[in-house]
């Protein structure tokens, strides 16, 4: 039987939603262990001088808790 932990974490990219949510799990990889999954929760993009300067996801992210 295994205890999973779940964290929110928000990331940013300015080239689109899917490359930030593979930087926010890549980079929380980095310091959870055993990531298992994670789920879009929210999107938002950053506006600059009209454009879209951002692109914005909060995760949530699994990850199993060690013995």
């Amino acid at each position: 039987m295994s205890v999973a932990r779940v964290t929110e974490i928000t990331s940013s990219s300015p080239k689109s939603f899917e490359d930030a949510v593979k930087i926010g799990v890549e980079r929380a990889s980095k310091t959870l262990k055993n990531v298992s999954g994670a789920w879009v929760k929210d999107q938002e993009v950053g506006v600059q001088d009209g454009k879209v300067s951002d692109y914005r996801v909060k995760l949530k992210v699994t990850f199993i808790l060690e013995d």
